[in-house]
């Protein structure tokens, strides 16, 4: 008897593409509710269908130490998405580079090193917060491999609370003065600190924040085509990049 054919075996649902968020300057301030609720929103909703999620630096507008009991609802936010299995990276931005290891423990977020390369959707992808690459401001590089070390970071640490909440609101106030009286072209990225970025690091894109002005930019660096997406603050509305399916989307969160 000749076997007829096989039965057809029943198509299996293919899996939706993990997606990736980016977001970077949410500047989380108790003077600024309303960020700081769009901000929750975004980790109820938009975060939690993700596989990972890479904040990029300045997701508080300052943080004096991890001791300060400062968006106790962001971080009880943080740690309910890293309990349901989904990955939440940060990076150090100008204004919360003392975020450490307690934050860490009471997040679940994983501190990265700035730069960090990693690899997305089969292609090399570096990550910055994007001050470093803003090269004409030398008033604020000097300020920047001051605050930075690790024996100035101690000694700040080590003072009262009270304290470092006060020359954090001086430094607030010196740093809008210098913004206010700078050429807005020296505070944005230098063009030869970006090319050396993706020749150092053989990268495909680059994603950074800092400068709040989000856009896609294309370039060839010797032939080979590059870009470098940057991600928007959320001052005004909220906004992030997706990744899914091999494609960046830039998204805003109007207010």
């Amino acid at each position: 008897m000749t076997p007829g054919p096989a039965a057809a075996q029943p198509s299996q649902p293919s899996r939706p593409a993990q997606r990736t968020l980016f977001v970077s300057d949410v500047h989380l301030d108790v003077r600024a509710p309303e960020s700081q609720r769009q901000f929750l929103d975004f980790l109820h909703t938009e975060a939690t269908s993700a596989g990972a999620l890479y904040i990029l630096g300045d997701l508080f507008e300052t943080w004096v130490g991890d001791d300060a009991e400062d968006g106790e609802p962001v971080l009880d936010a943080l740690a309910a998405l890293t309990d349901r299995g989904i990955a939440c990276f940060l990076l150090h931005g100008n204004r919360d580079f003392l975020l450490g290891q307690q934050f860490c423990d009471r997040t679940g977020c994983r501190l990265l090193p700035d730069p960090v390369a990693m690899e997305l959707g089969g292609e090399r992808v570096l990550l910055t917060h994007g001050d470093a690459l803003c090269t004409d401001d030398h008033a604020y590089q000097e300020l920047r491999t001051v605050v930075r070390a690790g024996a100035w970071q101690r000694r700040f640490l080590d003072l009262p609370l009270a304290a470092r909440s006060l020359l954090a609101s001086e430094a607030r106030a010196g740093s809008h003065a210098h913004t206010t009286r700078t050429t807005p072209t020296i505070m944005d990225v230098n063009g030869q600190a970006v090319e050396r970025a993706f020749r150092a690091t053989r990268a495909r894109r680059l994603i950074h924040g800092h400068t709040h002005r989000p856009a896609v930019h294309d370039a060839l660096i010797e032939g080979r085509p590059v870009q470098r997406i940057v991600l928007g603050a959320w001052y005004e509305q909220g906004s992030y990049l997706l990744h899914q399916g091999g494609r960046y989307e830039l998204r805003t969160l109007p207010r």
